[in-house]
């Protein structure tokens, strides 16, 4: 009980600093230190907790436990991370936003591929992966291509959703400056609409980002060769090797916060003009 104690007035202490930071002076350093401690705060509680209360292996290992494994199986979980995230999820990506972007400009040049083609979206958006991914295996064999397919699948929606309406959001006057300066569809395009359109295309990216690293995880449940990060965590299942399955988390949450970090740093810099960006 002393460990259940200590792990209550850690909580409590942690908390009222981070209350008193936080309603303080909006500086740099304070932004920094308050996520952070709050991470760190989570990370002792949970080691308190299960120490404290000898919570089985098998049912939630401690904090210090997951560092041993993922420590010890780091050269497994680098080849998983390849596998999973550089090739598999990073490749449907690429390949979904491009696809995205390209058919949302074909929409926006066609009216009625905007009638035909946005329902079309919606309705493969709303497939269950766990339907998908079975069939995608069964289409293009157990390596990482398949995973990048189901990944394809799950990102072009929410993309061509957001691009599309991003290219909508110039108003009138705006276009019809670009014609008064002799402008072209292709010019306007661009030189107003894309630009425009960026706020809502980074937000489409960030939403993907997040769906592509889970469809490729959850793609390779259903058949995968001997690495992924889904493999690893099927197989630390079966040998009820919890602490490897969340070390296996961690380097997903890991390679998802780095990508969503890039993307937002990304989108400070190519859309410093919006009013979103303005401090």
């Amino acid at each position: 009980m002393m460990m259940v104690a200590a792990a209550l007035i850690v909580w409590a202490g942690m908390w009222w600093l981070n209350a008193r930071i936080a309603a303080g002076p909006q500086r740099l350093w304070a932004s920094i230190f308050v996520p952070l401690s709050f991470g760190v705060t989570i990370l002792i509680v949970w080691e308190l907790l299960v120490r404290g209360l000898n919570v089985p292996n098998v049912i939630l290992p401690a904090p210090s436990e997951v560092y041993t494994a993922f420590v010890a199986n780091m050269g497994l979980l680098w080849q998983d991370f390849v596998q999973t995230i550089l090739k598999g999820a990073l490749a449907g990506y690429l390949i979904g936003i491009c696809a995205a972007i390209a058919l949302a400009i074909v929409i926006d040049r066609i009216d009625y591929l905007r009638r035909g083609l946005l329902p079309i979206a919606n309705f493969m958006a709303a497939l269950p992966i766990v339907g998908v991914a079975p069939i995608m295996v069964m289409w293009f064999g157990f390596g990482w291509q398949s995973k990048a397919a189901v990944v394809v699948i799950m990102v072009v929606f929410p993309m061509l959703v957001n691009t599309v309406a991003g290219l909508a959001d110039t108003t009138a006057m705006q276009r019809d400056l670009m014609r008064t300066y002799g402008a072209g569809y292709w010019q306007t395009l661009f030189r107003l609409r894309l630009p425009a359109a960026l706020p809502f295309m980074f937000n489409g990216m960030k939403i993907a980002a997040t769906l592509s690293l889970v469809g490729a995880i959850v793609a390779e449940f259903f058949g995968s060769p001997t690495t992924g990060l889904g493999f690893r965590i099927n197989a630390s299942l079966g040998q009820l090797a919890l602490d490897t399955v969340w070390a296996v988390i961690v380097v997903a949450a890991i390679s998802g916060s780095l990508i969503y970090g890039a993307l937002t740093l990304l989108e400070r810099w190519m859309t410093f003009w919006h009013p979103s960006q303005r401090r």
